[in-house]
């Protein structure tokens, strides 16, 4: 079917008098488009056709037609010439000027419809842009213009803005958008006011100065003076809080006028004035915190006193308030609970103070002591306000308050050193009060806390919403004060029994969970004498939970038991415990119950055994044979096997009886849960009182074969320490088997180059217990494993494994070390290369170092001079297995061979870092003891080594120097320290590095004595040496990782040296030319990426010390650096941030900023012929790095606050290139 054809029957269909028709007509263009949007293009007069037709159709009497018709359009206005466009344009333009309602609104909606489906790229979208954004400002300047069609343009204008900011805001635009919309702001509708305003905040950042100028001193400046007219001073109030929101930077010039103004209005008498000035206040807090700063006291201030505000209710003085609450008035605060006056917005009023306390909590953490002393009291004053809303709101910024307590408020005052309060009394005998910390000033207020807040539960009349506010903010009490509600459990009895002696319905189930969830953790928190005597009200009503069909609060209701049981450990009789055995018990013979409610009655079973074992062990164990089930999830009965066999002394019965049914799990093929089955077998072995019994290994060790396998690396480990567990239990019963099924499988593992760390770990520890269980073994263990790697791919077997391997043989069978010694000496002698290949001399290398470390082979002269002599070979590999065994056999006898390896470091310069390597050796596995005979011997040598230009010399030596430093750092960390300021910029690079070589160590006085001088070493990030630079970030990188203690209270100090190093330095950027190419090369980017590292793990160790605004506005320069790795670096800070409910508030302000680099950062650089395709890929990786922070960002709700994020979002979902995978990012 031709395209004109085709064309020309829809339009029949278009005109049809059947509205069906006239619809299925444009159904079916939207569909032919979308198909192949190439369906329409081609004969002219046919598109022009087809659009007038569709326009038409704009006016139809029928809605859903009209509906249709604007989708339509959407589809079209991506494809379409541009002489069309404007024909689409001027006609709905011409449509929204009518007098008909009906068309004015349908066109508006048209607007906006196709406003929003332009694409982003294409020369289509200038062109609409640049027709439609004059056209739009032009109605808005008309003063015959309807209210209605103003509101709907403004909305079109804001969706240009949001989506095309780069085509709108050319200063060359007539009229531009700011002088346009701004006469609307004295608009009689206030509809239209409104709609202006969010326009002209969406326009101002990115408008030219001299316009934004222009509008601040003539439509904003003016009208927050004290006497302005009171409805502009409201308009204005709303347009500078829209403002803040939009491009806080834009006002930078002139907060010093803005903020006292709104601070001055805020006292006039009229409260929707108020409220736009609170919540302008609550923005600036939160968008401009520096510039707010000076102001935070009147703010404070203000927050405080309009909290209170309630013209309509003559009840006590604000001193008195907290006393609504008192038992003695509860008559009284029935009525005052069914006080309601609709004509009453006062509230409105006390509910924006709150949110704007909430703002200064949020902001200002550093601030917690003074916010205790001054806004804390007054938000307890407020919890019993009379409308409902405004009481949560209360609630919810204490909830806020005590989370920024959780983060930055310190140890707790009964989590201090006792020493330390010991020597603050003797430093200061005047000093007799306790300090005043947020922790303190929380406790002292907690009697009038918990008083008021329950005073407010306790009423029948409480709705379940309120309820649930009451005991999150409860909960979270008791997660910064553990015990602090010890003297409430009596209401706090009365009010759980009250909440859970209802049936959960769908309404009130997260009531349940919520006060479940509080119970449990206020048995986890409190002793048990604080509520034994509450149990029995509370115990009959828990029960009741665990009974219920709801399987979420049934699950919660056994995880309170379970805290129960734990607290009031051991349990020697009780009613429930047995009635809670019964209810276990019932759910876990049932088959059909939630797999949720199974588990944590599984747990329930397993803190019974643990902690009433009086109770539960004359019940026979019944309730095994319901646990150890093989079909559906075992998961949480193999933990609670686990857990009852490490912490209760079973029969051996029931022992065999779990091993029989863990073996059974093992034959099943699903990965899932192996580990975990390992594990608890392995428990279950060691468990066995009279020893495993003799026909367990022939029948477990065949089970266990399959495993024995490199494919997976974790349950080879869990595997090998099976055996290694029935070799030291069993080892008559297992040494046969494991010598006919396994130890074959076992040789050719032992020298692959997957098995490291955990799994060669368990590898050694197997060949050590197999050695134990039969002498005779180890003389053919070790040549067998010798034969295994010389039969192996070269380029796939581990030499450093199988020497290690043997080593552990010899360990553990010393018998056979002599002849091992002499059998590989002789593979290592010059004199026998010719029959020796490289991998046999390398094996032999290293096998003699592995036994050197235990063996003194000082009667093996000439072993040793063999091993110096390879220091001259050609190959590699040989040396370094050389420098390897040197040092470990210096191990053996320090006094004999550690001199021979300095006399070779001394004398020939090409064997030096050889030499070094050696040393590195000793160091790095000499006992402290053995060190510190020769320490102040190597000290030496190793600063003189250090001058070296060579880095990799330097860098061996700084790490040996950091080691010694430790063995005695009284006498060397002085030492260290008196070198920081040494002319000779490798000496420094030295020491700072042997500094980060020491934070390893984890001596409490190694710590003591480091502590005062840690500053003076991380100072050299202010060194003039760039690498000493670097090599100092990295320091502290370090040091936050592993000591973050020693530096929080130094951030401060050292945090504008590290941002500073964050900046792109031009002068460290070179040009180096390439062939016919030039390539820039920037010598600063190893230190700005370790001082981006750095930021990241402070993050992690040292949030609370981190100035949030600070830190944020350092983000951009991440996202936007050079540096591809940087840019991740930056993505990873942005989701980390976005991950915390307290950094990602902070972070949702600033979303919009962010946008531009993120989005360009997405779209990447163009692909043209010279691409290749390590580019490609790279931007690839880059652009998934992107999407995944910009998923995590999505996931902040920013309360509509970042117009331009979200369009991003949005954009990116429906990305035809990456959108698919963006949206399975984001979890849709």
């Amino acid at each position: 079917m031709t395209k004109t054809y085709l064309m020309n029957s829809l339009i029949e269909k278009m005109q049809s008098p059947d509205q069906d028709f006239r619809f299925m007509g444009l159904n079916d263009l939207m569909s032919e488009i979308k198909q192949d949007p190439a369906s329409l293009i081609g004969d002219e007069p046919t598109e022009t056709k087809v659009l007038k037709q569709v326009l038409s159709l704009v006016e139809d009497r029928i809605s859903e037609v009209k509906n249709q018709a604007v989708k339509c359009l959407g589809q079209l206005i991506k494809i379409i010439r541009e002489t069309q466009m404007e024909l689409v344009v001027d006609s709905l333009i011409n449509f929204s000027v009518g007098k008909d309602d009906e068309l004015r609104d349908i066109s508006g909606l048209a607007l906006k419809t196709i406003t929003s489906e332009l694409p982003l790229e294409g020369k289509i979208t200038p062109r609409a842009c640049a027709k439609l954004a004059p056209k739009l400002l032009q109605q808005v300047m008309n003063t015959e213009t309807p209210p209605e069609t103003l509101i709907e343009t403004l909305s079109t204008l804001s969706i240009l803005i949001t989506r095309f900011p780069a085509h709108v805001s050319d200063p060359a635009l007539s009229p531009h958008p700011l002088p346009a919309i701004a006469p609307l702001l004295s608009h009689s509708r206030p509809a239209v006011r409104k709609r202006a305003i969010l326009t002209l905040s969406q326009y101002v950042p990115v408008a030219p100065p001299v316009l934004v100028n222009d509008l601040l001193q003539n439509h904003i400046l003016p009208f927050l003076a004290p006497n302005a007219n009171l409805e502009k001073q409201r308009t204005t109030v709303h347009l500078v809080a829209a403002i803040i929101r939009q491009a806080p930077q834009q006002l930078t010039s002139v907060y010093n006028d803005i903020i006292p103004g709104v601070v001055k209005a805020v006292q006039r008498d009229d409260d929707e004035l108020r409220e736009g000035c609170l919540q302008a206040l609550e923005t600036l807090l939160l968008r401009s915190l520096t510039e707010a700063a000076p102001f935070l006291s009147s703010i404070v201030q203000i927050g405080n006193q309009f909290i209170k505000y309630d013209p309509n209710y003559a009840g006590p003085d604000d001193g008195e308030d907290e006393e609504m609450a008192d038992a003695d008035d509860d008559d009284e605060d029935t009525d005052l609970d069914e006080y309601s006056d609709d004509e009453d917005t006062s509230y409105k009023i006390r509910r924006a103070s709150t949110k704007l306390l909430a703002a200064v909590i949020t902001t200002r953490p550093e601030l917690l002591t003074s916010l205790y002393k001054e806004v804390s009291p007054v938000l307890i004053s407020r919890f019993g306000d009379r409308e409902k809303t405004v009481r949560l709101e209360v609630w919810a910024t204490y909830g806020v308050l005590l989370n920024q307590t959780s983060m930055y408020g310190g140890l707790p005052q009964s989590q201090e050193n006792d020493s330390a309060i010991r020597k603050r009394k003797r430093d200061s005998e005047e000093r007799m009060d306790i300090e005043e910390t947020p922790y303190t000033l929380l406790r002292s207020q907690v009697p009038s806390l918990s008083k008021t807040l329950l005073q407010q539960l306790k009423s029948p009349k409480t709705p379940p919403p309120m309820l649930q506010a009451g005991f999150q903010l409860l909960h979270a009490l008791l997660g910064v004060l553990p015990g602090c509600l010890s003297n409430q459990i009596t209401p706090i009895a009365a009010i759980s029994q009250s909440v859970l002696l209802l049936s959960p319905a769908t309404s009130t189930s997260a009531l349940h969970l919520t006060c479940l969830s509080f119970i449990a953790l206020y048995f986890a928190t409190h002793g048990p004498g604080t509520f034994s005597a509450s149990l029995p009200t509370l115990s009959p009503v828990l029960l009741k939970s665990v009974g219920e069909k709801h399987p979420r609060v049934a699950s919660e209701a056994f995880r309170v038991f379970s805290a129960l049981l734990n607290a009031t450990r051991p349990v020697k009789n009780g009613e429930w415990a047995e009635r809670l055995y019964d209810q276990a018990f019932q759910r876990l013979s049932t088959h059909d119950t939630d797999a949720e409610v199974r588990g944590c009655a599984e747990d329930c079973i397993a803190d019974l055994w643990i902690c009433a074992l009086d109770v539960i062990k004359p019940k026979g164990g019944k309730e095994w044979q319901a646990i150890c089930r093989t079909t559906g999830n075992t998961a949480g009965a193999v933990r609670v096997v686990t857990k009852v066999a490490r912490d209760v002394e079973m029969s051996d019965d029931w022992v065999n009886f779990c091993v029989e049914w863990i073996m059974g799990l093992l034959k099943k093929s699903e990965r899932g849960g192996k580990p975990e089955i390992f594990i608890a077998l392995d428990t279950l072995l060691k468990r066995y009182s009279s020893g495993v019994p003799t026909d367990l290994p022939p029948t477990l060790v065949p089970q266990i074969r399959p495993y024995i396998s490199t494919t997976d690396i974790s349950l080879l480990s869990h595997a090998l320490t099976i055996i290694t567990v029935l070799l030291e239990l069993s080892p008559a019963a297992t040494f046969p088997e494991v010598e006919r099924e396994l130890l074959g499988d076992i040789y050719q593992i032992a020298h692959s180059p997957l098995v490291s760390g955990a799994a060669l770990d368990s590898l050694l520890m197997f060949f050590s217990s197999l050695v134990q269980a039969d002498s005779q073994i180890a003389t053919h263990v070790v040549p067998n494993l010798v034969t295994s790697v010389e039969k192996a791919n070269k380029s796939e077997a581990n030499l450093a494994n199988v020497a290690k391997c043997i080593g552990q043989v010899v360990q553990s069978a010393q018998g056979v070390a002599a002849g091992t010694i002499a059998l590989y000496s002789k593979y290592m002698k010059k004199s026998s290369k010719s029959k020796s290949t490289t991998s046999i001399v390398v094996l032999s290398l290293l096998i003699v170092g592995e036994l050197g470390r235990f063996i003194d082979m000082s009667k093996q002269q000439d072993t040793f001079s063999s091993t110096i002599e390879h220091f001259a070979a050609e190959e590699e590999e040989i040396r370094a297995a050389a420098a390897f065994a040197a040092g470990n056999i210096a191990i053996g006898n320090l006094h004999q061979f550690l001199p021979a390896i300095l006399r070779v470091a001394e004398s020939d310069p090409h064997k030096k870092l050889l030499s070094l390597h050696a040393l590195k050796e000793v160091v790095t596995h000499c006992s402290h003891g053995q060190l510190e005979g020769v320490a102040e011997q190597l000290w030496a040598a190793f600063f003189q080594y250090s001058e070296d230009a060579e880095v990799s010399t330097r860098n061996v030596a700084a790490a040996c120097l950091g080691k010694l430093t430790t063995t005695h750092p009284t006498r060397y960390l002085p030492q260290l320290h008196s070198r920081i300021h040494d002319e000779n910029p490798a000496a420094r690079a030295t020491v700072v590095s042997a500094i980060r070589h020491t934070l390893a160590e984890s001596s409490p006085s190694y710590d003591e004595l480091l502590a005062s001088l840690i500053m003076d070493f991380l100072d050299l990030i202010h060194d003039k040496d760039l690498n000493v630079r670097r090599l100092a970030l990295s320091a502290l990188n370090s040091a936050a990782r592993t000591k973050p203690y020693l530096i929080r209270d130094h951030l401060p100090t050292l945090l504008p040296s590290l941002y500073a190093e964050m900046k792109v330095n031009p002068d460290l950027i070179r040009t180096v030319q390439m062939g016919p190419w030039t390539h820039k090369v920037d010598d600063g980017l190893d230190a700005r990426k370790t001082a981006w590292e750095t930021l990241y793990t402070l993050l992690d160790t040292c949030l609370a010390k981190l100035d949030l605004s600070i830190l944020l506005s350092h983000l951009l320069a991440a996202i936007s650096d050079p540096s591809d790795e940087i840019k991740v670096i930056g993505h990873m800070l942005l989701a980390r941030l976005s991950a915390s409910p307290i950094t990602s508030i902070a972070l949702a302000q600033r979303l919009d900023g962010l946008t531009p680099s993120l989005e360009s950062t997405m779209r990447g650089s163009a692909v043209t012929k010279d691409t290749v395709k390590q580019d490609i890929e790279r931007a690839a990786e880059l652009r998934r790095s992107t999407m995944r922070a910009v998923a995590a960002l999505s996931k902040i709700d920013s309360a509509g606050s970042a117009p331009k994020f979200d369009a991003f979002v949005e954009e990116s979902r429906k990305n035809e290139q990456w959108g698919q995978e963006f949206r399975e990012l984001l979890g849709h």
